[in-house]
């Protein structure tokens, strides 16, 4: 076991209004939790120009806040930030906990709904890693999905199918852990889907969360993979919800009422 490293995170987001907002509530899932190799050292979300009107853990054990944007406001800012220390566990979670009993997680939501290419991709896998154990022919199912759809922002979105992203070959590591829920949902495992922070190597400021995957396996239980990165998440991996895709764990999700356009502006640093 290497020794575990402290990442500190600063995540803030900015939705500005054209028009003073009449109705608008977010659902924030911010706040990682301790266990499963990471422990929460401190963590503070503020809020300006809204209100915390609940807090609770959703059916997936997630952090869930419910913010209600102030009337009359143009500008709301969400500021989320903390240290975080983590192992390196080699991307293994261990034993099924929570109140969503494991089969949930086998089946397809309509953004993991598999389709002719995601079917085609599980058969190849088959075929090509006949024989090899489990683990192997997941890491082999997450390089195939990276040698099929580059990295490329801008290309997909929030509502992107894993069909359509493998269909198109280019995606984000939304759509890449989508890909992989779905193909490993159809060989007979259990997925979800996992929202996050990486420390990257390269730089410190983001303009993005992370995400990858974790499926179920019978010797290891859960275990991690990031397609994106073709690695199975380490120590500079921060876990911060979970759920069957993205919407379940979707770091900031609202609703809206009136006229007017919105404009988002996200920043994020994560270093050690």
């Amino acid at each position: 076991m290497s020794n575990p490293i402290r990442l500190a995170i600063t995540h803030v987001t900015t939705y500005s209004y054209d028009q003073p907002v009449h109705y608008a509530l977010q659902q924030l899932r911010l706040v990682p939790r301790s266990g499963h190799g990471q422990t929460v050292l401190d963590w503070s979300s503020t809020i300006t120009g809204g209100t915390k009107q609940a807090s609770f853990s959703d059916q997936f054990v997630n952090h869930t806040e419910l913010v209600k944007v102030d009337a009359g406001a143009t500008r709301i800012e969400i500021r989320s930030e903390g240290t975080v220390e983590v192992e390196d566990n080699h991307g293994i979670i261990g034993t099924h906990k929570g109140f969503a009993p494991l089969w949930l997680f086998e089946n397809p939501t309509p953004t993991t709904s598999p389709g002719p290419a995601i079917r085609a991709l599980a058969r190849q896998l088959r075929v090509e890693q006949d024989g090899a154990d489990t683990l192997a022919q997941l890491h082999a199912l997450s390089a195939m999905i990276l040698s099929q759809v580059s990295y490329e922002t801008g290309r997909t979105n929030s509502d992107t199918t894993a069909e359509s992203a493998l269909t198109a070959g280019h995606g984000v590591c939304q759509d890449h852990a989508h890909i992989m829920i779905a193909a490993a949902r159809l060989l007979g495992h259990p997925a979800r889907y996992i929202s996050g922070y990486l420390m990257m190597n390269d730089r410190v400021d983001q303009d993005a969360s992370h995400a990858w995957c974790e499926v179920w396996t019978e010797t290891l239980g859960w275990v991690g993979f990031d397609v994106s990165n073709g690695i199975s998440p380490d120590a500079r991996y921060v876990r911060v919800a979970t759920g069957r895709d993205y919407r379940d764990a979707a770091p900031i999700m609202g609703i809206r009422q009136g006229p007017g356009d919105e404009h988002l502006q996200v920043s994020l640093q994560v270093q050690q």
